[in-house]
């Protein structure tokens, strides 16, 4: 029995082309359909049904295609109609995801800005509007159409000016910062056309700081090493000046403390205010000094017990006497019978009538003084000084370097040097000028009223009690 190798099918040519179309396609499709798969389960759509029997259903179509002897153009109509760039046609409404092409091809929209530029040596307003991007033909324009602009010319090194520009990239506003830490702005009018200048006052916030300090040298150069300021110095010279000479009594180690106005604006001191507390220990005696305003009258400093600061010179130094020669700048003297000035008030009283110091001081001179015969000088604090001459003797403990107090009886009527009769010749001087002390304005008291007095104890206490704390605090940690 004879075999016979059995024959190959043979399929038409059209059928094998269809069928290598279909490997292909079935290859491109396993290749990217996981990636697809991955693609749409990251959209926002929840949709399930099974990829593998969308596949098969796929494969099956192709399948009797080729059974039923289609062309390619037909196999070729039938991949087309299912789109491999989108796997599932069937997905109702796809959430689109956005082009980021597209994205970055859109219009942006325009925001405003704001360049700032410091002032460097030898920096211009024209080529400081250069730096901040701006010609400077607009700084000419700007200072040529608004006069009150120059103000700007004025820049300093070390100054910032700030360039506001609109969302449009105009220049909106320049600004910058005064000495009183407000800010002076040139501003681009409403109507678009030209700029006008305003100003921005800041107002400062005031608090109080404490400082305490020792002298070393002078009173200035040991304040300034505690951050005190040359004014503030200055102050607290002038209201413990009736009680201190600054320039012959103050010795090394004495001790001050000053609780005073700080001045603030963002956060920034921007220098000090009034001294609201002080007090100074010099020679072994302490001063106290309380800022205080009296119902209808100035603010004053008072001491602790809420007497003034600010003395009251006596103006009759002799408590019975009556007024022989008034001061005069052309005045005959009885004994050299010469026209001279009497820079001086006569107080004639009988001898031995007491003499009283017409305020708080040093002696600076107690003894003979030629025509003014046993003569004494106090020196009350830096700008007074006050004369008695004439005297009989002088009382006990009286001489110079002696500290007195206001109403001390320091002498007694006498006639001593060029006198014709007992009595007190009395000069005041006020910076080293000769004043008339019957006629001019002189240092002056407004005492406390009981209801006052009770009041300003009760705001004293705390001001004090705060003194007390910052300097324990502050002995404590530089003990540390």
């Amino acid at each position: 029995m004879m075999m016979f190798a059995q024959k190959k099918p043979r399929y038409p040519k059209g059928h094998l082309l269809a069928a290598s179309g279909i490997a292909a396609v079935l290859s491109f499709a396993l290749l990217i359909f996981p990636s697809r798969q991955v693609e749409a389960k990251r959209s926002l759509l929840e949709y399930n049904f099974d990829a593998s029997q969308e596949f098969k259903a796929l494969e099956q179509d192709l399948r009797e295609a080729v059974e039923s002897g289609s062309g390619s153009e037909a196999l070729e109509d039938q991949v087309t109609d299912t789109s491999i760039d989108n796997p599932f046609p069937r997905l109702p409404h796809a959430a689109k995801l956005p082009d980021k092409d597209a994205e970055s091809s859109a219009p942006q929209t325009a925001k405003a800005s704001v360049r700032k530029i410091q002032v460097k040596q030898g920096d211009t307003l024209f080529s400081v509007f250069t730096k901040a991007g701006y010609p400077s033909t607009l700084a000419h324009d700007i200072l040529k159409t608004t006069p009150e602009s120059k103000v700007f010319t004025q820049i300093k090194r070390g100054q910032t000016l700030e360039f506001h520009a609109n969302a449009q990239g105009q220049l909106h506003q320049v600004r910058t910062q005064t000495k009183d830490h407000g800010n002076l702005i040139l501003e681009r009018n409403e109507t678009g056309q030209g700029y006008s200048l305003k100003t921005e006052h800041s107002k400062p916030q005031t608090g109080s700081a404490y400082t305490f300090g020792v002298i070393n040298s002078s009173l200035v150069e040991s304040a300034r090493s505690v951050g005190l300021s040359y004014a503030l110095t200055m102050d607290l010279a002038k209201i413990f000046g009736y009680d201190i000479d600054f320039a012959l009594d103050l010795q090394k180690g004495d001790t001050f403390e000053v609780i005073y106005e700080e001045k603030q604006v963002k956060g920034k001191n921007i220098g000090a205010g009034h001294i609201l507390a002080a007090r100074f220990t010099n020679q072994g005696k302490t001063y106290t000094a309380i800022r205080y305003k009296a119902k209808g009258g100035g603010w004053e400093y008072y001491n602790a017990q809420g007497d003034s600061m600010r003395k009251a010179f006596i103006r009759t130094p002799v408590d019975v006497a009556r007024i022989t020669s008034g001061f005069s700048a052309g005045r005959r003297h009885p004994i050299l019978n010469k026209i001279r000035a009497h820079k001086g008030v006569d107080y004639a009283a009988p001898t031995g009538t007491p003499i009283r110091s017409s305020g708080n001081g040093k002696i600076v001179m107690a003894g003979r003084n030629g025509g003014y015969g046993n003569t004494v000088i106090i020196q009350h604090g830096q700008r007074y000084r006050t004369l008695y001459a004439h005297m009989q003797g002088f009382a006990r403990g009286i001489r110079e370097g002696s500290n007195v107090k206001q109403g001390q009886i320091i002498g007694y009527i006498g006639t001593t040097g060029l006198s014709t009769g007992p009595h007190l010749h009395y000069e005041f001087q006020v910076d080293g000028q000769h004043i008339d002390p019957l006629s001019e304005k002189l240092p002056t008291t407004n005492p406390l009223v009981a209801g006052e007095k009770t009041r300003f104890l009760q705001m004293s206490r705390s001001l004090l009690a705060r003194m007390d704390q910052e300097k324990s605090t502050l002995l404590a940690l530089n003990q540390l």
